[in-house]
């Protein structure tokens, strides 16, 4: 009981001595809260290279984010689209399937023409042409043509079954989609024929039908006889006084030459001998007559050239015979066209009075229709490629990032995320920081445990910003207003990329060198510089041993970076490194 009375006189004793050391006199109070007597603050001016640089928080990863989406059914059916295998990250190459919905592959190609319809046969564009481009790099030759034909179809063929899929054919409902157009043309082509048939075979036209045979058999006779008389130049009755006119001028030149013969005979008579002296001189025989010799000579060349003469006109004759025989022909031939025109009209209008005729234009028409909807329907029948078969992708290889959907969701808008093989920082900066900016600016990236990496600036505004980014926006509605006006868009690029595989998804700062001096200047806080009354800046240079006796200095500012500015004094000598200058206090 002693050593408890003993202990609480001692733990009283203690608690009064605490006490009385926290008090204290209004007096000595007042004393502890006087302020300690103004002094200068000072920074050394120190020599350094200054370099201007803008950081950017952000997160490395892989460049060019882009989302992918299916532009449409997968396979030939608009049922149920069901994932049935994920898209499944890493690299991503040419002709390679991303992923499977309801049993159906979903192939990736290079292409900047986004797949948006069905291709089948006869569809034409440059999406076709963007396709059989893709074909013929995996060694699947098809003709570059810009239309899906039939070489390009057989590329198809052997491209999916060399991924061990059957390239997709029309279903049944195509094949019975087809086949009842078939009918329909068909049974529009037979009504139509019924109805040719009854109109031909109506007892109203066929008094006009035997006359257009009958005009049409006239205009062939006619044709003909123009045909032959334009082939013979003298008609039997001509030819044989043709004949007879020869045969007269024959016998005048024999007549001619037989009464010259006489007469050269008559004038070519024996002179009889002289008779001697002794004898008696016989008596003179008369002179032969030869006048009626020359006259008939005369009469018989006057015969000659008579019958001459009537050959030569009958020759003459004959030309202009033929002549209006051919022109009477002609005529003849211009009348039994006219009858095949004339009978021609007549039953055409029989018939568009006839009503089968109004039956037969329907007719026509329906078939026309008919053929008319099998043909556009035949332009995408056949081996085919849906809309969400395939998947554009602007840069092949690429790597997948994330798959968005698992086997057994249905098919939305967005299936996976790809992004290229290089790797970049995607951030933003103030929009005044941002005019100091330019692509190609160079650049260090700074990881948390403090290693350094040489990077570029790669793009700034728009171009900068990530095209799942600019998606989500798009999906959610957000426009420029939901954005803050006063921050800009930045994409980086690591200058190196060996060990960052391990970074990527790391927080990193990096900073872009927007200025830099040539070498080492003096420096000096910024606070430091303080502009005079003249306008001209001045630093106040602490006087050595004076106090807190200053001198001010005049000095050129240039660069500022960091806190630091550079100067330059006026007066050579005025300031130097090691010298210390006022940021504040009073002076």
């Amino acid at each position: 009981m002693l050593s408890g009375i003993v202990a609480g006189v001692v733990v009283i004793a203690g608690a009064g001595w605490a006490v009385g050391t926290r008090l204290r006199s209004p007096a000595d109070e007042a004393a502890l809260r006087q302020p300690p007597k103004p002094s200068l603050i000072t920074s050394p001016v120190v020599r350094q290279k200054l370099t201007s640089t803008i950081a950017v928080s952000g997160t490395l990863a892989y460049g060019s984010p882009l989302p992918v989406s299916l532009a449409g059914v997968v396979g030939g059916t608009a049922e149920a689209q069901r994932v049935t295998r994920a898209p499944r990250p890493g690299k991503i190459v040419e002709g390679s399937v991303l992923m499977e919905v309801n049993g159906r592959p979903v192939f990736a190609l290079r292409g900047k023409v986004p797949m948006h319809r069905t291709m089948a046969p006869g569809t034409a564009g440059a999406d076709v042409r963007q396709l059989q481009t893709a074909l013929r790099r995996l060694g699947f030759g098809a003709p570059v043509t810009g239309v899906f034909d039939a070489p390009t179809t057989a590329a198809v063929q052997r491209w999916y079954a060399k991924r061990g899929y059957a390239a997709q054919e029309p279903d049944l409902a195509a094949k019975q989609t087809r086949e009842q157009l078939r009918q329909a043309v068909q049974t529009a082509e037979e009504a139509l024929l019924a109805d040719r048939r009854a109109l031909d075979a109506g007892r109203d036209v066929m008094p006009l039908k035997l006359k257009l045979d009958n005009a049409r058999e006239d205009l062939r006779t006619a044709e003909g006889a123009l045909e032959g008389a334009d082939a013979t130049d003298l008609t039997p009755e001509e030819t044989r006084q043709l004949e007879s006119l020869r045969q007269a001028v024959r016998t005048a030149e024999e007549e001619v030459l037989a009464a010259e013969q006489a007469l050269t005979a008559a004038r070519s008579a024996p002179v009889p001998p002289t008779p001697k002296p002794e004898q008696t001189p016989a008596p003179a025989k008369p002179e032969a007559d030869t006048r009626l010799l020359e006259m008939k000579v005369s009469n018989a060349r006057q015969n000659l050239e008579s019958a001459r003469a009537a050959l030569a006109a009958f020759g003459d004759e004959a030309g202009v015979s033929k002549e209006k025989r051919l022109e009477e022909l002609r005529k003849a031939v211009r009348l039994a066209q006219e009858a095949v025109v004339t009978a021609e009209q007549a039953l055409r209008q029989a018939r568009q009075n006839s009503p089968l005729r109004l039956k037969i234009a329907n007719g026509r028409r329906n078939v026309a229709s008919a053929k008319a909807i099998l043909g556009e329907y035949m332009k995408t029948y056949g081996i085919g490629i849906p809309p969400g078969e395939i998947a554009f992708l602007p840069t092949l290889p690429a790597r997948l990032d994330k798959a968005s959907v698992k086997p057994g969701d249905a098919v939305g808008d967005k299936v996976a995320t790809v992004t290229s093989s290089a790797f970049a920082v995607t951030g933003s900066v103030d929009s005044k920081e941002a005019k100091l900016l330019r692509k190609g600016m160079k650049a260090t990236m700074e990881t948390a445990d403090g290693a350094k990496l040489p990077a570029v600036l790669s793009a700034t505004g728009e171009a900068a910003r990530p095209a799942e980014e600019e998606e989500d926006e798009k999906g959610t509605g957000a426009g420029a207003s939901d954005k803050d006006p006063g921050s800009v868009p930045v994409l980086l690029t690591p200058a190196v990329t060996k060990g960052l595989r391990e970074l990527v998804g790391v927080s990193v700062t990096v900073r872009i060198s927007v200025g830099a001096t040539g070498g080492a200047v003096l420096t000096v806080p910024v606070a430091a510089v303080v502009t005079s009354a003249d306008g001209r800046p001045r630093v106040q240079v602490e006087v050595p041993g004076g106090g807190d006796k200053v001198r001010d200095v005049e000095v050129r500012t240039g660069l500022t970076a960091d806190g630091d500015v550079e100067v330059t004094p006026v007066k050579p000598g005025g300031l130097k490194e090691g010298d210390r200058v006022v940021v504040s206090g009073d002076s």
